[in-house]
């Protein structure tokens, strides 16, 4: 198996690309640094770099993965911002730091990605349940729900884009103990990662374009 994995310096990307290889899974990553990339290597996966908030950096990603084919791609890259509630207006810096990462980054790389997916490939971008719309009962962090509303707009897109080549679909990894989640979350970052590579693993055709939980259950927009 051929895995990439978009955003994997630490966390829940570095995560995965430990469990794809232990498990035997010949694996690419992306960090934006030396120390990134180094992490990466002393996994046995081969590094990348790359910025998804640089549109240069992208641009150049399909060069680096020329001739690859790759059965799974998970985009994880992603940052959170301000905390803050509605009606507290972000920053433009604010603004434009989450939304160009979070999405015009994913905008960027799945043209990129698409000739470097193998036949019945399966593609992963990491959400969140803050980016659903029926679920939402709280405004707390209304710029990165915001994102992530969108996120999900452009996977659907991508899966439609994409019908009959790829599954796509994408992630709320649960409340996970990160730098981002914090200590107090939920489940660790083992957990989540496992349980994402399941539903991963056993997904049909009909799947794509879902939202899903890390532990499969399929989530409202």
């Amino acid at each position: 198996m051929n895995v990439l994995i978009i955003g994997a310096s630490r966390g829940l990307g570095l995560e995965f690309v430990r469990q794809y290889r232990a498990a035997g899974a010949a694996v690419v990553a992306t960090a934006r640094d030396d120390a990134g990339r180094a992490r990466i290597a002393e996994l046995g996966a081969k590094p990348l770099t790359l910025d998804v908030a640089g549109a240069a950096s992208v641009s150049g990603l399909a060069w680096q993965i020329d001739g690859e084919r790759f059965d799974v791609v998970v985009i994880n890259a992603g940052v959170f911002g301000p905390r803050a509630g509605a009606l507290d207006a972000p920053t433009q810096d604010d603004f434009d730091t989450v939304m160009h990462t979070n999405v015009l980054g994913p905008m960027r790389l799945l043209p990129q990605l698409a000739d470097a997916l193998a036949p019945g490939a399966r593609l992963a971008i990491l959400s969140s349940r803050m980016g659903s719309i029926g679920l939402r009962a709280s405004s707390s962090g209304w710029l990165y729900r915001a994102s992530k509303a969108a996120v999900n707009s452009v996977m659907k897109d991508a899966s439609l884009a994409l019908a009959g080549q790829a599954i796509v679909i994408s992630f709320h990894p649960g409340w996970v103990k990160t730098d981002m989640g914090g200590e107090g979350a939920d489940i660790d970052a083992a957990t989540s990662i496992a349980g994402m590579r399941t539903v991963l693993a056993t997904l049909k055709p009909t799947d794509t374009g879902s939202f899903f939980n890390y532990d499969g259950q399929r989530l409202a927009w």
